[in-house]
């Protein structure tokens, strides 16, 4: 009996301490606003207390215009003494922080930042725990600039991929960054060598690009703090691993097979997709662009100009007649034209000018055409202003005579 009862007092006990903790905790919850900054600290400043303080913000409805909205929450806290949660409610919240709270492995792998992007349509919550004073304050972006660089960054790479892929300055830069950035694989790999089992060994070459992006992410987290601290360190390092990989870059060459160069191709338009995809919060928006775009790049033109065609042959549009100053000035202006494309022509390479010349029965005629002289006599333009004239005579007596006739008849 008492082996029976044992087992259930313990977890009685254990939930009952949990339960406690949690109730303890002095759990608060926040709905901020635009522009809405909050203070908090702990008055009883108990070593081992932390209250856990809950910051959410409620979605607004998706509306176009909203498109590239974002909504960041900055937290002002002196150090890093502070755990961090997130979730899509209250609720979520606290369950995360009873799961990390009493897991082995709470801290392990766990990176905390001040700055938190939330989506501006889902109610999204922070949780934060801390003993610490600190501050909270959001902040709506209502036109975010980088999410318009994001969708021009999409837009551009996708556009100019067949390009680039072909580019050897491309190849060059791709190959220098991916060295500068996989050099800690060269180092995993000689760590490697210290371990006899070539089963550990795989996984840990299988594991190390898992570290490379840990490490990266470490990296970004503290940039800034690196680069003032260790500025000379991380020059030295990018030059060194910089000019190993240009060297490895310059002996191999750049890129000649077209199914490697498709490769990149695809590559280059998947990495403007997803940048176009994650430009901006509003997912059905962002992937209508990712569509439009798409239909604009592979869709045959002549889909898209078979409704344009068919609208015109079912309503051709009506064609505006010319006066006569109209068409008088449009054959004057066209015949220069040819005239000066004539003379072009006659004096370039692809003319056989004495072939022509031959044909021709005034050859001096042809030469001062050539260098810019009128292309008519001056008898042929008396000639041709007579002719004119005599028109012009003729159709006013016939338009009297009709006229005198009329009046006789009448």
């Amino acid at each position: 009996m008492k082996l029976l009862t044992l087992p259930s007092f313990l977890l009685l006990f254990f939930e009952t301490a949990i339960l406690s903790n949690f109730v303890t905790a002095d759990t608060n919850v926040h709905y901020l606003d635009n522009n809405e900054f909050f203070k908090f600290s702990n008055p009883r400043q108990i070593y081992g207390t932390k209250p856990l303080h809950i910051f959410c913000y409620q979605g607004k409805p998706k509306y176009i215009i909203h498109i590239w909205q974002s909504v960041i929450l900055y937290i002002n806290h002196s150090t890093d003494d502070y755990n961090q949660f997130d979730g899509g409610s209250p609720e979520h919240v606290e369950k995360e922080y009873l799961e990390k709270r009493y897991s082995w492995t709470s801290g392990l792998f766990s990176s905390k930042s001040k700055t938190f992007h939330l989506n501006p349509f889902n109610t999204s919550c922070i949780g934060i725990e801390s003993q610490d004073t600190y501050s909270v304050h959001l902040k709506i972006i209502r036109v975010d600039l980088w999410n318009i660089l994001k969708l021009v960054a999409g837009i551009v790479f996708f556009l100019s991929a067949p390009t680039l892929s072909k580019n050897t300055l491309f190849h060059y830069v791709c190959g220098v960054s991916s060295g500068v950035c996989a050099s800690f694989l060269i180092l995993i790999y000689f760590l490697s060598k210290l371990f006899p089992r070539k089963t550990f060994m795989y996984g840990v070459i299988g594991a190390g690009w898992t570290l490379v992006i840990y490490f990266l992410q470490i990296l970004w987290d503290n940039m800034k703090t690196i680069l003032s601290l260790y500025r000379t360190y991380v020059i030295w390092y990018i030059v060194i691993t910089g000019t190993i990989s240009f060297i490895l870059c310059y002996r191999w060459g750049p890129v000649q097979n077209q199914r490697t160069m498709n490769l990149i191709k695809w590559s280059l338009q998947l990495l403007g997709l997803l940048l176009i995809f994650f430009s901006s919060h509003f997912q059905e928006a962002a992937m209508a662009q990712v569509i439009l775009l798409l239909l604009f790049t592979y869709v045959p033109k002549r889909w898209v100009l078979a409704p344009k065609m068919y609208w015109k042959k079912r309503f051709p549009p009506k064609l505006k007649p010319i006066s006569n100053d109209e068409y008088y000035e449009q054959g004057v202006r066209e015949t220069a034209k040819a005239l000066d494309d004539l003379r072009k022509y006659c004096s370039s390479p692809e003319c056989n000018q004495w072939k022509t010349a031959l044909k021709l029965k005034d050859v001096k005629r042809f030469a001062s055409f050539i260098e810019g002289n009128s292309h008519l006599s001056d008898e042929e333009i008396l000639e041709y202003e007579t002719s004119i004239r005599e028109e012009v005579t003729d159709d006013s007596d016939n338009g009297e005579d009709a006229q005198f006739s009329e009046d006789e008849s009448s």
